[in-house]
């Protein structure tokens, strides 16, 4: 049975704040400096790392899931990308299921989440709509698998207009969230997402094969398994920080840092600053380096949790997509930059398309750091960005406070 409490660590191992700081980084995949080309198997080396790739209809400057693979590797084809997640059935390397949120996840790990998939099918875990559509409407759910099994791969919306000359499916929120339900219980996939990133979905053996025979380790071995992925990918770690990272049930995840640490997969932490105990691979480097230069998206791993942004970076950040426009202080979508290993400033970005242009509509400095350091190195990252997105005319620096302004005035190469 699950236990009320983690176990409290009799030996720890001594973790100070720089260590944990370039342990986290290297865990993320920032450890080397590699100029070699990007090939698909760079970029799902890179993916391996953080365990998936988040998916976000935010398209303000470009989809979400592309930009940590270009913050970790720089300038990439992004169709090699669309290639692994959407491509033919032998080249898909990733599938999309609920990972941290919405996620691209490796092939090989799809029996790690067979367990999530069985306790939706039984309306546990998910949404409240979603775990009474499946009480309620089992008619519409079999319907739609009907359909997807006689006639391929389908979207909701197909599903809608059907409906609005028929009865079977029963309108087009009830017929979306029984899509969900069926996502959310993996009895289907998604095959790939329309210009609209509308899901298209298919039955899972369809879209990656065998894969999705493969026989499931049960429910604690598969959560121990996400658990060590996860230490591997933050490097140094909280309980509740390996429980947010895949959005593990609290109680299981006391269950399973029982069993890990008694077995030896993990190592107990005493981490400088920090209040709560600690966890680490025991095959870790404490001494490994990671000083990075590059702009995250707030839906980088890195970014995810932002108590432990501050924890460990002593950074304070927080998304402002859904404060209103006048009470945000930095701007609608907030890129952190770091400049070897730390965070120095931030800026609000927009690709603004048929100009051909990066737009900064405002750029903040850090509290302690140099504008003259820091601005050479930004506009650097910003000019490779904006060519990464095929913006032909470079950067535009609309702000027009302190740093901007001072930005604005770095010599364009």
């Amino acid at each position: 049975m699950p236990v009320d409490t983690a176990p409290m660590p009799t030996a720890s191992v001594a973790i100070s704040v720089k260590q944990a700081r370039n342990l986290a980084l290297c865990g993320q995949g920032f450890e080397q400096d590699d100029n070699r080309p990007v090939t698909k198997r760079r970029i799902m080396k890179a993916i391996r790392k953080t365990n998936m790739l988040q998916v976000d209809s935010v398209n303000v400057l470009t989809r979400a899931h592309y930009m940590p693979v270009f913050s970790r590797l720089g300038a990439y084809d992004p169709a090699m990308l669309d290639d692994i997640v959407w491509g033919k059935s032998r080249e898909r390397k990733l599938f999309e299921y609920w990972g941290h949120e919405a996620s691209m996840i490796p092939v090989e790990d799809y029996p790690l989440y067979r367990w999530r998939m069985e306790d939706a099918k039984q309306g546990l875990g998910t949404w409240g709509r979603i775990a009474r559509i499946q009480r309620e409407k089992p008619e519409l759910i079999q319907g739609i698998l009907d359909h997807i099994e006689r006639n391929g791969p389908v979207g909701s919306s197909d599903l809608e207009a059907k409906g609005a000359s028929s009865s079977q499916w029963w309108g087009w929120s009830e017929t979306k969230t029984a899509m969900e339900y069926l996502f959310w219980s993996g009895q289907v996939m998604a095959q790939k997402r329309r210009s609209s990133f509308e899901r298209i979905y298919d039955l899972p053996h369809r879209i990656i094969g065998d894969a999705a025979h493969d026989p499931a380790p049960i429910r604690i071995e598969a959560q121990s398994d996400l658990i060590c992925k996860g230490i591997a990918a933050m490097g140094i770690a909280t309980e509740a920080d390996l429980r947010k990272y895949f959005r593990l049930p609290t109680a299981d995840v006391k269950e399973c840092l029982i069993k890990l640490v008694e077995e030896g997969r993990l190592l107990c932490a005493d981490v400088e600053g920090w209040k709560q105990a600690g966890y680490l691979c025991p095959h870790v480097n404490p001494r490994a380096r990671a000083k990075p230069t590059c702009l995250m998206v707030p839906f980088d791993p890195v970014m995810w949790e932002r108590d432990r942004v501050e924890r460990i970076f002593d950074f304070n950040y927080r998304i402002e997509i859904y404060v209103p426009a006048e009470k945000r202080q930095y701007g609608y979508y907030v890129l952190p930059f770091m400049l070897n290993g730390e965070f120095v400033a931030r800026v609000d970005l927009k690709s603004e398309r048929k100009k051909g242009v990066l737009l900064v509509q405002s750029a903040h400095l850090e509290d302690g750091c140099n504008q003259g350091d820091v601005a050479g190195p930004l506009m650097t990252e910003l000019r490779r960005l904006a060519s990464f997105l095929g913006l032909e005319n470079g950067v535009e620096i609309a702000g027009d406070n302190a740093f901007s302004r001072y930005l604005g005035s770095v010599p364009t190469l």
